[in-house]
């Protein structure tokens, strides 16, 4: 019977603690007298108001401490902190009053480098940059970046036996005063020893080219990414990886082991998509990364829409290098429709492409036979178009998103009869695109298209259609139809009412302003105006096309959905466009 009590008692007395914890009084708090980065900072120290009886405890016995933590940690030594607790039912309220004082201000700066360290360029413009200035609040947090950063950049550049003799800073609570001292030393500076590498199945000739390092250049992280970049640019390989064998250094030298997974022999990717310009596609493509040791590749790509269905084979031939110097051989059959023309394009090619620098400089020759209708006639030419590009791309960001970036294109090509064209001609073409933000929510988007081609008025009917020029589209003046704006003629029918039909220029001038405005970091809204023509010689007139849509950034690029106006039409209508990529 008494055991019988004594577990009623228990069970009252638990049940008793139980009620008490539930209807046990919160604790919430206010803090006051800081501002900006202060505050943040000390509210990140203080954290979450506690939920518990216990945490409460806690909390009431260290918010003081903590305060003084946070604003020591971002130079205020001396704060003035002020609690009142007001106990009222259900929650407790505690007002924080803070006053954080003066500053302690940097009064002396030693930052020092002993051994090689001392002469590297690298270090030399890293303490050139320092971000300790006398008179300045001191702040725990940019010394001690500041330290990480000066023993990684010594890992990052070889420096694998430094260390800092001397890192201290003294500070006098009661001057304000600090006194920053740093003393690294950095040894004698790593090199690179011999690379080795497994069965890549390339020429070992190719595989020099692609290396940025020899054995006894200093070490240098940078030229390693660089050399793993380049090899898996080459798409020669699934997997790269370089590995420093650092239990194998001897003479201050590391070893590079050098895996190489090749690629698959063949793979084949099939793609179903939709565009304003060709309506619904289907493509199928075939590539083959490594034909042989001597680093030849090839794509096929076969596309199908209702507008243009197409094949083209490409071959490449790495030259003296297998990034910066390639040989590319060209078959291509497609069929376009340019405004009121329908044309059938046959075509061979050879283009050599070299960069230099941030240029990419391409010598080309290609042999087109095109075939096309016009006015009831039927025309079949034939050009052989030796020509010249220049090319080069400019950003700041993500390759399919750049927050800033300039790109530009410049191409001449040129026909002869006497060397087994069917007209004489030259064209010449330039697009220009520019990016800029003014913050990163503010983006703004400027293109440029320029072209001419230069021939007699005898020959100006046999121009191809895929030489002459076209405006209007997805990709060009979006309140218009693809290819619609063009030189027009006039025609009569066989039942003798009259047509006019666009059959392109000989003159091209295209600009677009844009203006996106980002609502999260994957969706922007935009507004812009397209304006130009595609025009002959003097006869040019205007088409302007203004807009709005909404864009989704994908990993591939963005994905544009938009609503574009034919304003200088003579019955102006809205366009639906639909369109997906990088601007450049």
């Amino acid at each position: 019977m008494r055991q019988i009590c004594s577990l009623c008692l228990m069970l009252c007395l638990v049940a008793v603690t139980v009620l008490a914890d539930e209807i046990e009084p919160i604790l919430d708090y206010q803090l006051k007298g800081l501002k900006g980065e202060l505050k943040r900072n000390a509210l990140a120290w203080l954290g979450d108001p506690p939920d518990s009886s216990k945490d409460r405890a806690v909390f009431l016995a260290t918010s003081e401490q903590r305060l003084n933590d946070s604003l020591r940690a971002l130079g205020y030594y001396n704060p003035t902190v002020t609690q009142l607790l007001k106990r009222t039912e259900p929650v407790w309220q505690l007002v924080i009053t803070v006053d954080p004082g003066d500053p302690v201000l940097i009064s002396e700066v030693s930052i020092e480098l002993e051994g090689a360290a001392a002469g590297d360029p690298a270090f030399v413009e890293l303490l050139a940059t320092e971000p300790f200035v006398k008179g300045d609040t001191f702040n725990h947090g940019v010394y001690e970046r500041f330290k990480t950063r000066l023993l990684t950049l010594g890992q990052e550049r070889g420096y694998f036996d430094a260390q800092l003799n001397e890192s201290k800073v003294v500070v006098n609570a009661f001057t304000n005063q600090a006194q920053i001292r740093l003393l690294y030393s950095s040894g004698e500076r790593f090199r690179f020893g011999a690379v080795e590498y497994g069965d890549s199945g390339l020429n070992p000739e190719l595989l020099a080219e692609l290396q940025p390092i020899q054995e006894g250049d200093y070490f240098d992280q940078a030229a390693l990414q660089l050399f793993q970049g380049r090899l898996q640019e080459t798409r020669f390989f699934s997997g790269v990886l370089i590995r420093p064998m650092f239990d194998q250094v001897s003479d201050k030298r590391v070893p590079l082991e050098v895996s190489l997974t090749p690629a698959r022999r063949h793979s084949f990717d099939v793609g179903v998509g939709y565009s304003t310009d060709t309506e619904a596609r289907i493509s199928m493509v075939w590539r083959t990364p490594l034909i042989n040791r001597y680093g030849h590749s090839q794509q096929t790509r076969i596309a199908y829409s209702q507008v243009n269905p197409s094949g083209r084979f490409v071959y490449t031939i790495p030259l003296s290098h297998p990034l910066d110097d390639v040989l590319r051989l060209s078959a291509l059959l497609e069929n376009n429709e340019f405004g009121d023309i329908d044309s059938e394009q046959v075509e061979f090619g050879a283009v050599r492409e070299i960069r230099g620098g941030k240029w990419l400089y391409s010598y080309s020759v290609r042999d087109l036979e095109e075939t096309w209708d016009l006015k009831s006639t039927n025309f079949k030419n034939d050009y052989l178009l030796p020509g010249f590009s220049l090319a080069r791309s400019d950003r700041v960001g993500p390759l399919v998103n750049p927050s800033r970036g300039f790109s530009q294109f410049y191409k001449v090509e040129g026909a002869g009869a006497d060397l087994g064209s069917d007209i004489d001609l030259l064209r010449v073409t330039a697009n220009f695109s520019y990016i800029f933000s003014l913050s990163p929510v503010h983006r703004f988007v400027a293109r440029t298209a320029l072209g001419a081609v230069f021939l007699s008025d005898d020959d100006r009917i046999d121009l191809a259609p895929s030489l002459g020029f076209f405006a209007g589209g997805s990709q060009s003046i979006r309140g218009y139809g693809y290819q619609s704006i063009g030189n027009e003629v006039d025609t009569t029918r066989d039942d003798g009412s009259k047509q006019t039909l666009v059959i392109g220029g000989d003159r091209l001038v295209t600009a677009t302003l844009e203006y996106q405005y980002y609502f999260t970091e994957t969706w922007r809204g935009a507004v812009f105006v397209d304006a130009g023509d595609a025009f002959d010689s003097t006869d040019f007139d205007i088409n302007v096309g203004p807009g709005f849509g909404i864009h989704y950034i994908s990993p591939v690029g963005a994905v544009r959905v938009e609503l574009a106006n034919s304003v200088s039409d003579n019955d102006p209508s809205w366009r639906l466009v639909l369109n997906i990529g990088a601007e450049f």
